[in-house]
């Protein structure tokens, strides 16, 4: 079988002279860094509180508050389903999707810092736009300029935080990118919580509020180093060195910084790094790590569930304070399920998270579609037991994601480029994901109204595809150095062939 046996023994260079020990220097550095998570975080948990609050509906979609009250009594997969309104979340995720193209320009040839600094400014001043505006265009303008600053944070902060990390310890370090994702989406939550009680401006709080993690990013960003692999492909060769002396906390990094310079020669003979990805020994990385992984987890469902929470759960009768704190209930299990994810996933790898979490939430989402098609619907009200039920499944399945698709969506992408394409490479990971990630907030709340529970039951389709694509295709990264992943393709079952025959070709 594919992908079902294969390891890592016997495949690596020079991985077992790497040497690290802990220091303040790197552990500051990779605390600051990931605040990038805190900025997608933060907007993908205020976007759904702020459009159920009845004083931002009345300002600036009056239709759906009219609709909303005329149902305040009914349960209805509709209620919410307005495109106006969906664009409102959903233009974020288009503007952070052209805006990645650029970010790779800026991240490959001004290094990973500049993009952090340049995502930073971005999303404060989106921020500000989207607390004083007075009418959508404004909204929209806000919304562009956020998702500006998302596409050059999630370009940028998943590499710094793979490439300044050592290769023992690098799936913990790059988690904390989601860590603080989960950790800014339960912290939206409950102001969110907060705010709807103040009328009639609370959601301009909500909103302006994103400007408080941009500044940190910025005001710390301003002290980060440089990444040594970026400072290599630079041709700084002797502040590389000296970065990755002090972020290991020894000076024997000779072997490390062998494979950097090696990666480096090898990178700058690429000139086109976009195109040099679609030969064929490239095909696993652009397949697996570009394309399949960014493109599931999103189609998981979970996004929208965390987009729409409150929404959702106001569709199926909950009050709007019910709906609030139950959504900070169920962003509360990302927190656990990140730290969960953070401490094991170096010892049990990347592939037993994917697939046992994929089980699991293939189970709950056919659970919840069941619930809903017994319980709900033609004006029925859940009763408590239903509505406990609903929210403890949407708990484990939420539970379930951050410790696997989450949080390795990110980072297994991040690991799988060589240097001469691995900016080419983050740049259609983030785009396919803000693809999926808009056009699944642009087209929930509709495919709710016309498939009501189906919907459940289509990601739990998507759920058990993406979970046979992990199992035939990818191979275990746990521990391996990011300059040596490519030799796990040379003895996997199905890429074998295609990275062969592309140096046969070469060499012929």
């Amino acid at each position: 079988m594919a992908g079902g046996g294969f390891t890592n023994g016997g495949q690596l260079k020079r991985a077992h002279l790497y040497e690290y020990k802990f220091t303040w220097y790197f552990f500051s550095a990779c605390v600051v860094a990931a605040l990038g998570g805190s900025l997608f975080g933060y907007d993908l948990g205020v976007s759904g509180g702020v459009t159920s609050m009845d004083d931002f509906l009345k300002q600036f979609f009056p239709k759906v508050y009219n609709r909303k009250q005329l149902h305040i009594k009914e349960t209805d997969y509709c209620k919410y389903d307005d495109q106006i309104l969906t664009l409102f979340t959903s233009s974020l995720y288009f503007a952070g999707l052209l805006s990645t193209f650029f970010a790779s320009h800026v991240t490959r040839n001004y290094g990973r810092r500049a993009s952090i600094l340049v995502g930073s400014v971005s999303f404060f001043l989106g921020g500000l736009i989207n607390a004083v505006a007075i009418n959508i265009p404004m909204l929209i303008i806000g919304r562009i300029l956020l998702g500006i600053g998302i596409g050059f944070g999630n370009q940028a902060v998943p590499l710094y935080l793979s490439e300044i990390a050592p290769a023992k310890i690098r799936g913990r370090v790059n988690q904390l990118f989601q860590l603080t994702t989960c950790l800014g989406i339960l912290i939206a939550n409950f102001i969110n919580y907060g705010t709807e009680k103040i009328h009639p401006w609370g959601w301009r709080l909500s909103l302006g509020l994103a400007t408080f993690p941009a500044a940190m990013m910025f005001i710390g960003g301003l002290f980060l180093p440089e990444t040594p692999n970026s400072l290599v492909e630079q041709g700084k060769l002797e502040e590389a060195r000296r970065v990755l002396e002090k972020i290991r906390g020894t000076t024997n990094i000779e072997a490390e910084f062998a494979d950097l310079v090696d990666a480096s020669n090898q990178a700058r003979a690429v000139k086109n790094p976009f195109r040099n990805l679609l030969r064929r020994k490239n095909r696993p990385q652009l397949v697996i790590g570009a394309i399949g992984i960014p493109a599931f987890q999103q189609l998981t469902g979970n996004n929208s569930i965390l987009f729409y929470a409150p929404v959702i759960l106001q569709s199926l009768g909950f009050g709007s304070a019910a709906s609030l704190y139950s959504s900070a209930f169920t962003s509360g299990a990302l927190v656990v399920a990140a730290l969960i994810s953070m401490f094991l996933v170096d010892k049990f790898g990347r592939r037993k998270f994917f697939l046992e979490a994929g089980f699991e939430m293939f189970v709950y989402m056919i659970a919840v579609a069941i619930t809903l098609k017994l319980n709900f619907g033609q004006g029925k009200e859940l009763s408590k037991g239903v509505s406990i039920l609903l929210v403890c499944l949407i708990w484990l399945f939420v539970l379930a994601y951050g410790r696997s698709w989450g949080p390795l969506g990110w980072l297994v992408p991040s690991e799988l480029f060589p240097l001469e394409t691995r900016s080419a490479g983050q740049s259609i990971v983030v785009c396919v994901n803000l693809l999926f990630t808009a056009l699944i907030a642009q087209c929930f709340l509709a495919a709710m109204c016309h498939l009501r529970y189906g919907i459940f039951i289509l990601f739990a389709a998507l759920i058990f595809l993406m979970s046979c694509f992990i199992y035939f295709l990818l191979p275990e990264t746990k521990q391996v150095p990011i300059e040596e992943i490519y030799l796990l393709w040379e003895n996997h079952p199905f890429w074998k062939s295609f990275v062969r025959d592309d140096d046969h070709q070469q060499n012929v």
